[in-house]
């Protein structure tokens, strides 16, 4: 199977640091932090171009990629700072392992940028284990990221993979609605913002606690 990932708080929590990271950028960037984020299951380009829309300018490419070269270092010094308490979750290295034993191809599915998800997942020492994804620089529409990750697996593996073949991991109703917009199914952790029963309410697919002792 291809197994579709999302970073955070599916398979680590970056304890705000992240969060601290994009305010930081905001406020040096566009002088204000802005409006209050909300990061769960956003694309950090969506989350650009609504800082745009509070601040009334017009979108400008230049402009973003400004505001992550201010983000990027933030986040990189935030996740050294033991202060945040981030972690990989709980049962996420064992299963990875397990997975990749059983044959299965991992892959990214997140609305980090490339970059940003890049540096989350060296820091943990998941890196390793995922040669590809679909990123949050691939399109601001979380919706789109899909055929996105799917395109990138089939040309890295050489292998096709069918829908029923394929399983979005996730912890918010965003990935739920992202898998389901290429028409896979998804199975929802509750380790992030949403409880088992929101993410069962969203259309889940499969919900779970967390992932110790996870089983396809």
């Amino acid at each position: 199977m291809l197994l579709l990932f999302d970073i955070d708080c599916t398979l680590v929590d970056t304890g705000g640091a992240g969060m601290g990271a994009l305010s930081e950028a905001a406020l040096e960037v566009f002088g204000s932090e802005g409006p209050p984020l909300d990061l769960a299951g956003s694309t950090d380009s969506g989350i650009v171009r609504g800082l745009f829309d509070h601040f009334k300018l017009p979108y400008d490419a230049a402009l973003e990629e400004k505001f992550y070269q201010v983000y990027l270092p933030k986040l990189e010094r935030n996740l050294d700072d033991s202060s945040f308490g981030g972690k990989v979750l709980a049962g996420v290295p064992d299963l990875i392992v397990r997975l990749e034993d059983e044959g299965h191809t991992l892959g990214l599915m997140t609305g980090n940028i490339e970059r940003g998800g890049v540096i989350k997942s060296s820091h943990y020492g998941l890196a390793g284990h995922f040669a590809f994804g679909s990123y949050g620089d691939d399109h601001w529409d979380r919706n789109k990221l899909g055929p996105i990750a799917l395109a990138r697996a089939e040309a890295a593996t050489g292998k096709s993979f069918a829908p029923d073949e394929i399983l979005v991991i996730g912890d918010t109703p965003k990935d739920v609605a992202c898998a389901h917009a290429f028409g896979v199914k998804c199975v929802a952790v509750a380790t992030g913002a949403f409880n088992e029963e929101q993410l069962n309410a969203c259309g889940a697919d499969r919900v779970v606690s967390d992932l110790v002792d996870f089983a396809l």
